[in-house]
Order: C-alpha cells, then sequence, then structure tokens
C-alpha cells in the first residue's frame, strides 16, 4: 500500500517554514559572531592602547630631569651673571653637546625677559638666539620657579614639540630671590608616530580642547576632535600653541556606544572615511591628554560573514540530513522488497570477485618473480660494467705508461752504464789495494741504484689501483708527482718551457688520490705530445681557487683544437692520431673520473694559440695534522 504523498499546500507551508528557519539561523549566528568578535577586537584594541599609552608616557618623561639638571650647572648660571660680558659661543656648543648626548631636538637658554640668549640650534637658520618666548606658558611657569611643560607647534621650525622648562637660580636662598633664566628642552614626537603606523590600527592623541596633537595619520594631524568654539580658538591663539593651523573637524561621526565607554565611530571625510572602528579612550593625566585608538571593524565584519555562511550551510546540511531521512523511509519499503534479490545478486559478484582476485593474485605473483629475476640481472650488469669501467681506467693508466716507458728506459739506462763502469773500476782499485777509491765507486753504485728504485717506485705507484675512497688531497703533491714522471721527457727535450703558477700553501681539495694522479698525467701527456712539433714549446700548469672549488688549468702552445671537434673531444674512441697511436679513452675516462669525484672536466683554445683542459673539484678542510705535510713528498 503506498502512503499518501503532501499536498501543494503542505509543500508550500513546509518550503515556508524551512526558509524561515535558515533566516533566523543565520541572523542568530551572525549576531552571536558579532558581539564575540566585536569583545575579541576590545580586548585586543584595550591592549594595544594601554602598551602604547605607556610607551609615550615613558619616552617623555625620561627627559623631565634633563631641564633641571642643566639649569644647575656653573656655566649656565655664570654665563646668566654676567651675559654682556661673555662670548655665548662656548656655552651655544656646549648644549648642542647636551643636545647631541640626550638624543633631543633643542636645547636652549631664555634670560629672565624671555628672549633666548644661548642654544643648541645656534649655527642653523631658524635659530631660537633672539627670539622672546615669554607669552610660551613653559616660560612663565618656569620664571614663576616651578618646572614648566607645554607642547605645540614651534614658532620657528613650526615642527610639534614637546616642552620641559626649568628656572635658573643664582641666588635662591633670599627671601625675595627670582629665577635668573630658564632652561627648556625640545622633545619632537615624530619617533613614537612612527611606531604606532606599524601596527593594525590608527592612534590619535588630544588635547583638552580636543585638538589632534598626534597621530598615526599625518592628514589626521592638527584637526580637532569636535569642532571647535570661538573661545577655544582665541585661547589657543594666544598662546601660539598651534601656529596659524586651520584647526578644522576631523569629521568622526559617533554611530552608537558600546559596552566599557567603547564606542562605534565613523568619519564623513578625510582618509579614514571609508571604514568603521572601534574607538577606546585612554586619559594620561600627567600631560593633560586624551589617547584614541581605532580598530577597524573589519574583522568582526569578516567574522559576522563567516558565522552566518556556516551556519547557513550547517542548516542546510541539516536540513539535507532530515530529506534524506525522510525519503529513505518512503523508499524504504520498496528497497525491502528487492533485498532478497540484491543479496543473491552480491553473492554471485563476490564469488566473481574473489575468482578475480585469485587470477590477479597468481598474474601479481608471476610478475614479482619476473620483476625479481629483472633486477638482478640488472645489479650484476651494473657490476659487470663498473669493474669494465674499472678496468678500463687502469687500461688507460698503463698505455700512459708505455707512452712513458722509452723515457724511463733512457733514464734507466745511464745509472746501469755508470754502475757498470763504478764495478770495473772498484774492482780494478781493489786488486791495486787503493781501498778508499773503491769504496768511493761503491758508494757511488748505492746512490745509483737509490736513483733506479726511485724511479721504478713511482712507475708502480702510477700503475696501482684506486681505493675509490675520497680523502683530502693537496694539489701541489699531485702536479709534483705527474711532473716527476714525464721529468726524463722534459730533460730530454730540453727546449719546452715550463711555467707553473701554484699556491704556496697546500690546496686541498676531496677526491681519490690515484684517480686525480691518473687525470693529471694524461692532460700532461697530451700537452706534450701537442708541442712535439712546436718551436718554442710551453706547458702551462695554473693553480686557481674560489670560494667553494679550486680549478687546474693545464694549457699548450700547440695547434689548439678544431672548433668542430671541441664538443667531441670527451666521447669514447674519439681521437685525431694517426692509427696505432692510441685508442682515444684518456680524455672520455678523465671526464668520468672528474663526474665521479664531484668534479668537471672541461676543453677551449686559448687566444694565444694552444689548448686548455681545465679541472674542477670541490675544496676541502685542510687536516688536522701539520698542513705542509703533502702526500708523495
Amino acid at each position: 500500500m503506498r502512503r499518501p504523498r503532501l499536498t501543494r499546500h503542505n509543500r508550500r507551508l513546509a518550503l515556508t517554514l524551512l526558509l524561515l528557519g535558515l533566516a533566523l539561523c543565520i541572523w542568530q549566528a551572525a549576531r552571536i559572531a558579532h558581539e564575540q568578535a566585536l569583545a575579541s577586537l576590545g580586548d585586543d584594541a584595550r591592549n594595544e592602547l594601554r602598551l602604547s599609552a605607556a610607551n609615550l608616557k615613558g619616552y617623555l618623561l625620561r627627559y623631565d630631569y634633563l631641564p633641571l639638571m642643566l639649569a644647575s650647572r656653573e656655566s649656565v648660571k655664570r654665563f646668566l651673571a654676567a651675559p654682556a660680558e661673555q662670548s655665548p659661543m662656548p656655552l651655544n656648543l656646549q648644549l648642542d653637546r647636551f643636545r647631541f648626548t640626550a638624543d633631543v631636538s633643542d636645547v636652549y637658554l631664555l634670560d629672565r625677559e624671555g628672549t633666548t640668549v644661548a642654544a643648541s640650534n645656534w649655527h642653523r637658520a631658524d635659530t631660537f638666539i633672539g627670539q622672546n618666548y615669554a607669552f610660551r606658558p613653559y616660560y612663565k611657569d618656569a620664571i614663576a620657579g616651578s618646572e614648566g611643560r607645554f607642547y605645540g607647534l614651534g614658532t620657528q621650525s613650526l615642527a610639534r614639540g614637546y616642552y620641559f622648562s626649568a628656572p635658573v637660580w643664582l641666588d635662591h636662598t633670599a627671601p625675595d630671590a627670582r629665577p635668573e633664566g630658564v632652561v627648556v628642552v625640545k622633545i619632537l614626537l615624530d619617533r613614537v608616530e612612527k611606531g604606532w603606523s606599524a601596527q593594525n590600527a590608527e592612534f590619535l592623541v588630544t588635547d583638552d580642547a580636543n585638538i589632534i596633537f598626534m597621530a598615526s595619520r599625518k592628514a589626521l594631524r592638527m584637526n580637532a576632535l569636535q569642532p571647535l568654539a570661538p573661545a577655544q580658538r582665541r585661547s589657543l591663539r594666544d598662546t601660539r600653541r598651534y601656529a596659524q593651523e586651520p584647526l578644522d573637524a576631523s569629521g568622526i561621526r559617533v554611530e552608537r556606544a558600546y559596552r566599557d565607554n567603547a564606542r562605534i565611530v565613523s568619519f564623513a571625510h578625510g582618509p579614514l572615511d571609508e571604514g568603521r572602528y572601534l574607538n577606546l579612550t585612554h586619559p594620561l593625566p600627567e600631560f593633560g591628554w586624551n589617547m584614541h585608538i581605532l580598530k577597524p571593524l573589519d574583522p568582526v565584519i569578516r567574522a559576522q560573514w563567516l558565522a552566518a555562511l556556516l551556519a547557513g550551510g550547517l542548516y542546510g546540511v541539516v536540513a539535507l540530513g532530515g530529506g534524506i531521512t525522510w525519503q529513505r523511509l518512503r523508499l524504504r519499503r520498496e528497497r525491502e522488497a528487492f533485498a532478497e534479490r540484491e543479496r543473491r545478486t552480491l553473492a554471485r559478484v563476490r564469488d566473481e570477485l574473489e575468482d578475480s582476485v585469485e587470477r590477479r593474485t597468481r598474474d601479481l605473483t608471476a610478475s614479482n618473480r619476473q620483476l625479481s629475476a629483472e633486477i638482478e640481472e640488472r645489479r650484476r650488469a651494473e657490476a659487470n660494467l663498473r669493474q669494465t669501467q674499472d678496468e678500463l681506467i687502469q687500461a688507460a693508466k698503463l698505455a700512459v705508461l708505455g707512452q712513458l716507458a722509452a723515457g724511463i728506459n733512457h733514464e734507466l739506462n745511464q745509472p746501469l752504464a755508470a754502475i757498470r763502469a763504478y764495478g770495473e773500476n772498484a774492482r780494478r782499485f781493489i786488486e791495486l789495494a787503493r781501498h778508499d777509491q773503491a769504496d768511493a765507486n761503491l758508494e757511488q753504485i748505492i746512490e745509483l741504484t737509490h736513483r733506479m728504485a726511485d724511479i721504478s717506485a713511482q712507475l708502480r705507484q702510477f700503475s696501482r689501483k684506486s681505493s675509490e675512497r675520497h680523502e683530502r688531497i693537496a694539489v701541489q703533491s699531485c702536479v709534483a708527482y705527474a711532473l716527476r714522471l714525464f721529468q726524463s721527457r722534459l730533460n730530454d727535450a730540453g727546449r719546452t718551457h715550463l711555467e707553473q703558477r701554484l699556491p704556496d700553501a697546500p690546496v686541498w681539495v676531496s677526491g681519490d688520490l690515484v684517480r686525480l694522479e691518473q687525470v693529471i698525467v694524461n692532460l700532461i701527456s697530451n700537452a706534450l705530445q701537442a708541442v712535439q712539433d712546436t718551436q718554442a714549446p710551453r706547458l702551462g700548469i695554473i693553480l686557481t681557487t674560489g670560494p667553494a672549488h679550486a680549478s687546474l688549468s693545464i694549457t699548450d702552445n700547440g695547434p689548439g683544437i678544431a672548433e668542430a671537434h671541441l664538443s667531441q673531444v670527451f666521447e669514447p674512441f674519439f681521437t685525431t692520431r694517426a692509427p696505432g697511436t692510441g685508442l682515444g679513452l684518456g680524455l672520455s675516462i678523465s671526464a668520468r673520473i672528474m663526474e665521479d669525484l664531484g668534479g668537471s672536466l672541461t676543453a677551449a683554445n686559448r687566444p694565444e694559440g694552444g689548448a686548455a683542459f681545465t679541472l674542477t673539484l670541490p675544496l676541502a678542510s685542510p687536516p688536522e695534522t701539520d698542513p705542509e705535510t703533502l702526500p708523495h713528498a
């Protein structure tokens, strides 16, 4: 039996109630969020206002002692005792030093009539010297015997400042004693306002006439918080506190009061006319001021909209859940009719899924076996490739040894011939019983055998295999070792000029000692072959260091490298030599070695002729042992 459907009237009533509930939920959530956000904003504003007020008070009162201290100095009293008989320049300089030390704007001295007789700004065009300030309240208070304070615009500089004053007594013990002058210290207020501009709020400081004397926004300064009465304007004109400033109204409008003496305000014109603000006031009774903070209501509006959206969304979710629940109840009977068929269908699908999973598992197992075999085969191939590369590097090294064989053979033949001659002479000297001369010949034979041992040790050292272990290496020692291998060729040629530019201090790099020596030997061998048909051949070895890398350049003045071949010189089996004189693997292997060591090898033609090969390696920190002890020394 089917349940009766809702009539059109009932559907309209349900929709109306749903929309009314949505509106009520959004309104209530927005109202609560507004109050909470406004309360949080008020707490933040109070804290910021309290801290800023304390900062302003501390900044001003730290100069309170200064006028009284200066008024008690003998140099000030001495000058006021006879100003016509003294030069004011020493006192001007002293006041300027006090101004610089205390970090204030100006320090000046007034005589009994209120005329400035000495000032720290004596050297400026707008100096106070000669100006009369008897109309200023700070002069009137001080000349009456008490300390004075005043704030306003300077009559000369038109800069806003706060003034501290103190009387100068020459003899205050007499019953009818009067101050002889007044010391005044002026402090600029811009530094405090710069700190306000970094905060997310607007700050105002007003006096007892509601004049905005200080503000975080420049356009608000020298405005009246509320319109001024004519009597207030005349009073301000008499003291010249604000010079000729028009003191226009700021345009502030109080929209409504908030708790704890806070207000919601806006501005009819000016730089703040586009927003609404939470306004709080903090009194500064020490100065007769009030400090105001204006916190924008943007966070409150954002919180209000966010709460409304969240409430609407939550209400929609609840309504949607209710509708879904009702719909599910309506469809429950229909679903029960198909439950048995669904169970049978699910059972069949489950059986098919199990069969599919079993087949898939078998396929994955077979794939894993195949993948494991391929991985093992790849590991073996990489190991074989590494072994082949190491053997190829060793073969290239032995090839260089073959090129050096002729020179080494010549170098060994000379001591062998000398040993034979010394031996025959020693034998003859023994027959003649000339044992001293025979002993000298034997000593020469011993020295020659040491020399031959050094030559063979160099060959054995060069032919050894790399340990593939990175260590600290002194580049100069590697260069010296390589040059010893080519000593015979350099000596036989005689005409090859060797130019070395190496730093005196050891240059330490990180790498494999054996492989780095092999690269340097290959490059020197190639350079010597390049200049063998050159008149006045030259071989250059230059070592330079940078912030993180060391560069070793091996240059020659041979024919250089053809431009078409520059991009191919590091390719395997590429060579420009005659067949049978090389495999073209030396530079390729050297470049690969430098990459393994974390460096690089580059080739270029020199502008003056010849080629230059430069290898670069990362610098390493010197060892803890004696840095002058180099390997292969």
